[in-house]
C-alpha cells in the first residue's frame, strides 16, 4: 500500500466532510477506501481517525469506537505508569491554571501570529514568563524533545531574572545570579542530549537569531530525566531521522578537532558506529526497542560532556545550521545534514589525518594502497551514502531556504575557533552556496 497516497486520500475525505457539515456517511467512507482491502481492525482505525479529526461518522457508534481506541492505548501502559498519570491528573485539578478563554488567546498569539511550532517553543515568550511568575511556578516538567527541554531550562533561569533574559543570557552570555526553578524531563524525541546537560538553544525570530548557551551553573542541569524508548516510537519518521543526525553530528563536532591520541576519540568512534547500526534498524522498524533504546543512550552520551573531555571541539556545522533554522524555521537536524558535507569537504585538508582515521575506524574502509587524502574522501562518501539511505535533507533548498535568506544566515552565524580551520564570513557563504 502506498502510505503517502493513503494519507493524501484521508486528507481529501476530511476536507470533503468539512464542507458537508463536518460529517460523512459510514458506508461512503469505507467505499472510498475499498481499493485498499482494509481488514476490520484497519477499518476501525480509519473511522477513529476521522472521529479524532472532529468528523461525525454517520451509521456507527462513535463513542464505542473512541472507547475501544482508548482501551487499546491504556493497555499499552503499565499499572505503574497509569498510577503516575492519575497522580498528575489529580495534581492538575488542584492547580490554578489559565482559564479556557485565556488559553485560547495565548494559543492564538503563539501559533497563529508566530507561525512555526518549533520556533514558538524555542522563542522567549513574554506570555510564558508572565504565567510562570503570576502563578509562582516552583517546578518545570519538560515533556517533549530538545526544543521543549531547552526552553524549559531557559525559562528556569528567566523566571526570577530581573533583567532582559535574552540580553543577559544570549547576548552577553552571562550566568544566572537569581533563583533557578528546577527542571525535570520526560523525553519523547531523542537527538539533542539536552536531558543531561546545561545547554539551552533559543530562537529570537524577530532578530533572525538562534543561539545556544551552555551554562556553567550546574543548577540548570535537569534534576531527573525519564528515558523510555517507547515514548519515542510514535514520532514521525522525518523527526526521527532528524534526531538521529543531530546525535551523529554532535559527536562529529567533538571528534573533528585536535590531533593528539585522545581517549575521547575512541569513545566517539564507538558511539558513531552504534548510531549508524541502530539507525539502519530503526528506519526499517521504528518499533524495534533495542535500536530505539541504543539511539536514546547515544544521544545522551553524545552531549553530556563525556566525549568533549580534553578536546577543543568544532561546532561550526551547528553554528551554520542554527542560523539557517533562525531564518527558515527548518527542522534542526535537517539544517545540519544540509550543510555538513560542504563544510567537512572545506575543512578536510586541514585535518586530513583525522578524516582518514574516520574512514578506517568508523566506515571500515581498507587503507591498503591509499594515502590519507584518498581515505578521507572515501570516508565522506560513505557518510553521504548513509545520510541518503536515511532520507536526510542534503540541500538547503530542500528545507525551504531561498537565496534571499543567505545574507541573514551568514550574518547570524557565530564563528567558533575550535576546529581545524577558523572560517571567515565568506567561507560560511561558500558552504551555504554549495548546499543550495
Amino acid at each position: 500500500m502506498d502510505k503517502n497516497l493513503f494519507l493524501k486520500n484521508m486528507e481529501e475525505m476530511i476536507q470533503i466532510a468539512k464542507t458537508n457539515g463536518n460529517q460523512i456517511d459510514h458506508k461512503e467512507l469505507l467505499d472510498y477506501f475499498s481499493d485498499y482491502e482494509l481488514n476490520e481492525e484497519a477499518k476501525k482505525l480509519l473511522i477513529a481517525s476521522f472521529v479524532e479529526a472532529g468528523i461525525r461518522v454517520l451509521g456507527v457508534d462513535e463513542a464505542q469506537i473512541v472507547a475501544e481506541e482508548e482501551a487499546k492505548e491504556k493497555a499499552d501502559i503499565s499499572e505503574e505508569e497509569q498510577g503516575a498519570i492519575r497522580f498528575y491528573e489529580e495534581e492538575l485539578e488542584q492547580m490554578d491554571l489559565p482559564g479556557e478563554e485565556e488559553q485560547k488567546e495565548l494559543i492564538h498569539a503563539w501559533l497563529v501570529e508566530k507561525g512555526d511550532g518549533e520556533a514558538v517553543i524555542e522563542s522567549f515568550l513574554p506570555q510564558i514568563l508572565e504565567i510562570a511568575r503570576t502563578h509562582k511556578v516552583d517546578f518545570i516538567l519538560a515533556v517533549g524533545g530538545g526544543s521543549v527541554v531547552d526552553y524549559a531550562k531557559a525559562l528556569s533561569v528567566s523566571i526570577h531574572c530581573e533583567e532582559d533574559p535574552w540580553e543577559k543570557y544570549y547576548a552577553r552570555f552571562e550566568e544566572p545570579v537569581c533563583e533557578i526553578v528546577p527542571v525535570g524531563v520526560v523525553l519523547t524525541m531523542v537527538g539533542t542530549g539536552s536531558e543531561m546537560n546545561t545547554g539551552a538553544v533559543i530562537t529570537y525570530p524577530e532578530k533572525k537569531l538562534k543561539i545556544g548557551h551552555v551554562f556553567t551553573d550546574e543548577r540548570i542541569m535537569p534534576k531527573f530525566s525519564i528515558l523510555n524508548p517507547r515514548y519515542t516510537m510514535s514520532l514521525p519518521k522525518n523527526q526521527m531521522i532528524a534526531g538521529i543526525y543531530d546525535i551523529f553530528n554532535h559527536i562529529c563536532e567533538q571528534y573533528f578537532s585536535g590531533e593528539d591520541d585522545n581517549t575521547s576519540d575512541y569513545i566517539s568512534e564507538g558511539l558513531i558506529k552504534s548510531v549508524i547500526h541502530s539507525s539502519r534498524i530503526a528506519i526499517k522498524d521504528k518499533n524495534d526497542y533495542e535500536a530505539r533504546s541504543n539511539l536514546m543512550w547515544s544521544a545522551t552520551w553524545a552531549l553530556n560532556t563525556l566525549v568533549s573531555r580534553g578536546k577543543s571541539t568544532d561546532w561550526m556545522v551547528h553554528m551554520i545550521g542554527q542560523s539557517v533554522g533562525a531564518c527558515s524555521n527548518a527542522t534542526h537536524g535537517m539544517t545540519l545534514s544540509a550543510v555538513s558535507l560542504p563544510y567537512y569537504k572545506m575543512i578536510m585538508p586541514y585535518g586530513v589525518r583525522k578524516f582518514a582515521r574516520f574512514a578506517v575506524n568508523v566506515w571500515d574502509i581498507s587503507p591498503d594502497g591509499k594515502n590519507e587524502e584518498e581515505l578521507a574522501k572515501e570516508g565522506l562518501s560513505a557518510m553521504e551514502a548513509w545520510m541518503k539511505e536515511l532520507g536526510l535533507a542534503m540541500k538547503l533548498s530542500e528545507i525551504g531556504v531561498t537565496m534571499e535568506m543567505i545574507d541573514d544566515i551568514v550574518n547570524g552565524t557565530l564563528i567558533m575557533e575550535g576546529g581545524y580551520k577558523v572560517l571567515s564570513k565568506e567561507d560560511v557563504r561558500k558552504v551555504l552556496m554549495q548546499s543550495m
